[in-house]
C-alpha cells in the first residue's frame, strides 16, 4: 500500500548527537491499495478503522551509528491505537548541500518488519493470510533557515 498524506519532523542538525527526535505521522485515510473496494474495507472497522484512529505514527531516535552516519532507529509505532516498539534499519543515509536551496538536505531509506496482528489488525488470519508487514520509509529533510 502507499501512504500519500504524511507529516515528518526530523532534525538533521548534528546527527551524531544521538538525541535527535524522529516523528512520522500518516493520515490513515490515505491508504491506497490500488483497488477501491479493498481501500474501503481496509479503512473500515475490521482493519485500520480510520474513523476511530485517523493517524498512524512513528516516534523514535537514532540509536546506532557507523561513524557519523545513523544506521538504526529505536522507536514506537502506533497503529489503530496500539503502540509497540519497532526498530528501523537505515539502509541509506546521506546529507548534501541542496543545489537549489543552498541549505543542508538529508535523505534516508529505512526498513522494518512487524506483525500487524500485534496492532489489532488481524483481518484475514483465519484464511491463512500472512500477518507480517515489511515497512519501507523514504524521507528527505531540508535544514530550516
Amino acid at each position: 500500500s502507499s501512504r500519500r498524506r504524511h507529516t515528518r519532523y526530523i532534525s538533521v542538525t548534528g546527527v551524531q548527537t544521538c538525541a535527535l527526535p524522529i516523528y512520522i505521522k500518516i493520515d490513515a485515510s490515505s491508504i491506497d491499495f490500488g483497488n477501491s473496494k479493498l481501500n474501503e474495507h481496509a479503512k473500515g472497522p475490521e482493519m485500520f478503522d480510520v474513523q476511530a484512529f485517523p493517524d498512524a505514527t512513528y516516534k523514535g531516535k537514532f540509536s546506532k551509528f557507523k561513524g557519523d552516519v545513523p544506521t538504526e532507529v529505536d522507536g514506537v509505532l502506533t497503529l489503530r491505537g496500539v503502540s509497540k516498539p519497532v526498530k528501523l534499519e537505515i539502509k541509506e543515509f546521506k546529507c548534501i548541500q541542496h543545489p537549489m536551496l543552498k541549505r543542508e538536505a538529508c535523505g534516508a531509506d529505512a526498513v522494518a518488519q512487524f506483525n500487524r496482528a500485534d496492532f489489532g489488525i488481524d483481518y484475514g488470519a483465519k484464511y491463512g493470510f500472512k500477518q507480517d508487514v515489511n515497512l519501507a520509509i523514504q524521507v528527505e529533510a531540508v535544514k530550516a533557515d
